[in-house]
């Protein structure tokens, strides 16, 4: 699974353009009173103006041979998020990854990670072009099992790693939905940002085909492009 474009909502939207422009370097691809987007690797990301605040945890996806280059070039930029053992990155032994996390320009918990088993090292020197994609984006649900059937049935897209209780991985590692329950699960790691119903919109690419995705008010549609 690919998550080729990628909606999010936000309250902070000129403090979000400052981040992405200013402090991470990147091309505003479209901008407007209302929203800008981005382009990250493969992914269209957009930031769209919101009265009501929203939070979110998104990845990206870096070259696996990249963890301590490329947190090297965040922290020269911002102040990445040192982790309750000191350190700054973290290893998902059963995921056979690593990532480093950081906040946004609206508070947004972000991560960067490596995915080993890709095998999509890179010789040159990190840089904003080594953001690859957004790999994961994070979604708050009262009821995984149900979200896990609608996935299977609409759009093919199966658990890859986690349970259907409290954590679920949903999709392949060049492309995920993380599920969590937020009764069982309140905040997303490492910070205490709760975990919430927050809406957004994707277009996905699984098995060749294309999805158009809508989350609102705990609602999934899609629908086939």
């Amino acid at each position: 699974m690919k998550i080729e474009e990628l909606k999010v909502l936000t309250n902070k939207l000129e403090a979000q353009k400052e981040f992405y422009k200013t402090t991470l370097g990147f091309e505003l691809i479209e901008e407007s009173d209302t929203q800008f987007s981005i382009q990250v690797g493969w992914t269209y990301l957009t930031f769209i103006q919101s009265v009501e605040p929203h939070t979110y945890h998104y990845c990206f996806l870096i070259p696996s041979n990249k963890l301590e280059e490329g947190l090297k070039w965040f922290d020269q930029r911002l102040e990445t998020v040192t982790l309750e053992d000191g350190g700054k990155t973290v290893h998902f032994d059963s995921w056979n990854a690593d990532s480093f996390y950081f906040y946004d320009g609206a508070g947004n918990i972000a991560e960067c990670i490596v995915r080993h088993e890709l095998k999509n090292e890179s010789e040159t020197e990190f840089n904003l072009s080594d953001l690859l994609c957004v790999n994961e984006i994070g979604i708050g649900t009262s009821s995984i099992p149900a979200f896990d059937q609608q996935l299977k049935k609409e759009m093919d897209v199966n658990l890859w790693k986690g349970d259907l209780t409290r954590f679920a991985a949903h999709g392949s590692q060049e492309g995920l939905f993380l599920l969590a329950d937020y009764h069982m699960k309140e905040t997303w790691f490492p910070t205490q940002i709760k975990i919430k119903a927050s809406p957004f919109e994707a277009v996905i690419k699984n098995n060749n085909r294309q999805y158009a995705v809508d989350y609102k008010n705990e609602v999934l549609t899609s629908r086939e492009m």
